[in-house]
């Protein structure tokens, strides 16, 4: 073990970059170049002390390690607490993983407010990091929802057309479920008399007050997945958004949701999680068929990919409230994997937007031909997307549904169906982009990868690979808390059905 404080020199370490990047004066080309050449040396530095995290983590240990705790707010409960346990530990890594791919994206694609671009992305992963490591209630809200601000201001300045319209709807959207968030952290330390999330995790709240927290705190993580029929934020927020906020977006910013489910809903509203698991279960079906049924209609390819995002996510919330070992684990990987692969995705699309500064998936066509370095980057991403075994994508969602089909085979027998039209939308965008006859004269210029983003997607395409291949790397860290989560949570029904624990 180290007296680092790990955590805390990986929470602001981007922060320090960010203020470095404030001070650069000069002329505009120059100002942009160190700009993004700071922001990516930050990035690679915040990337290098997350993995000392991963070094000193003990995966045999359920509690929370690492733990860093300082007072914030005499006279109150609530105090700077950081500390990392199985399930948020991944969460961090994929933060600090993705950023310097996005910055590296940033290269020929972002002309404009450079400066100001690389600190909104170096602030924003601070807020990421800060959220996945927060042990205190107040202080993952106030992260949770600083995640906002920059994201804000990424979609609504370096946006697309209708860029102001899916900043304000992206904000709107997530800040009206915050608030009842907020209302019951309130209730809950007035209750509890603590905002250490630890403590509250043991704590037994009465029933009926169960009942209202959950759907309080559901409100606003079911927004953040996104889940049917909050999801209409996502495709807008997608479309406009600039390649890199895309890929933070589908890779971190969703999981926030699901993550909030594994810290808050599932461990402290325990009998009402029971209570509710058929609203999930019902919600996250209708999300699986109805938008990959959307996403074969859809003539944009982020807009085909970000409906994608909303059906891979379904999956999450089924394994999280299957509370099965499998479907736990399954829900985690899920994420992990979602997280890589529809990033990457999103960076194909970057790709060729970069050369054509058009998103119609009917102006593209024969692009192997000219592209086959793209056209087999893009086929892989797009075969890890569908679940092909060997791939990440396949471990997290044969997890999901055999964790699922332990408690109901229906709900399994119609999550099942997803991954079959999960094919359906994926070939087909593949299949209209990449062949045919290469027709249009504005086509046949186009060249194919550069070095920069061979250099992007190599980390990529390892990452699914390795997650494929040898999950149990990913597993392993996982398993005691996810044991805990599930043992917890058993205890908690069996005492409210009055079943004796000994006899279990």
């Amino acid at each position: 073990m180290t007296d680092w404080p790990l955590l805390s020199l990986t929470t602001f370490l981007p922060l320090v970059g960010a203020l470095f990047i404030l001070a650069i004066r000069g002329e505009a080309q120059v100002v942009a170049r160190n700009a993004r050449n700071v922001a990516l040396l930050t990035s690679l530095a915040t990337f290098v002390v997350s993995l000392f995290i991963l070094a000193n983590f003990d995966g045999a240990s359920a509690e929370f390690q690492l733990k860093e705790t300082a007072v914030w707010l005499p006279g109150t409960a609530i105090s700077y607490s950081m500390g990392v346990d199985g399930i948020s530990l991944w969460f961090v890594l994929l933060s600090t993983f993705l950023t310097p791919i996005c910055i590296l994206s940033t290269i020929g694609a972002v002309e404009k407010r450079v400066k100001e671009y690389m600190v909104a992305f170096l602030v924003l992963e601070t807020l990421m990091v800060g959220m996945f490591c927060a042990t205190d209630m107040v202080l993952f809200y106030v992260f949770f929802e600083g995640v906002l601000i920059p994201m804000f201001i990424i979609i609504g300045v370096w946006g697309g057309q209708r860029r102001v319209y899916a900043a304000f709807k992206f904000f709107l959207y997530t800040l009206a479920g915050s608030v009842l968030m907020l209302v019951a952290m309130l209730a809950m330390y007035y209750q509890a008399h603590t905002t250490d999330i630890p403590t509250l995790m043991a704590h037994t709240f009465p029933q009926s007050m169960q009942l209202w927290l959950w759907l309080a705190f559901f409100a606003s993580f079911a927004v953040k997945v996104p889940m049917w029929p909050v999801h209409t934020w996502l495709p807008d927020a997608h479309v406009e958004a600039p390649t890199a906020g895309s890929v933070i977006l589908a890779g971190v910013l969703l999981k926030m949701g699901g993550y909030g489910l594994l810290r808050f809903s599932v461990p402290m509203f325990p009998l009402a999680s029971e209570f509710f698991t058929p609203l999930v279960f019902t919600l996250s079906i209708v999300a699986v068929v109805y938008t990959s049924l959307v996403a074969l209609v859809q003539e944009d390819m982020k807009k085909l990919i970000a409906y994608s995002s909303v059906a891979h996510m379904g999956y999450v919330t089924i394994g999280t409230f299957a509370m099965t070992t499998q479907g736990v684990e399954g829900a985690i990987y899920q994420m992990l994997s979602h997280g890589v692969v529809s990033g990457a995705l999103f960076l194909c699309v970057g790709v060729v937007y970069d050369r054509m500064h058009t998103r119609e998936i009917a102006r593209y066509g024969g692009l192997a031909t000219r592209m086959p370095k793209y056209a087999l980057v893009f086929m892989f991403m797009t075969m890890a997307s569908v679940g092909l075994p060997g791939t990440g994508g396949f471990v997290g969602e044969f997890l999901v549904l055999l964790g699922v089909f332990q408690m109901n085979t229906w709900v399994a027998l119609f999550a099942a169906s997803g991954m079959v039209l999960g094919a359906c939308y994926a070939l087909y965008l593949y299949r209209r982009v990449m062949f045919g006859k290469l027709t249009r004269e504005d086509l046949k210029d186009i060249l194919d990868m550069s070095p920069r983003e061979v250099a992007m997607f190599v980390p990529l395409i390892v990452v699914v690979i390795w997650m494929g291949v040898y999950p149990n790397t990913f597993l392993e860290p996982m398993h005691a808390s996810v044991a805990k989560l599930i043992d917890n949570f058993e205890l908690a029904k069996a005492a409210a059905h009055g079943v004796s624990v000994a006899a279990r």
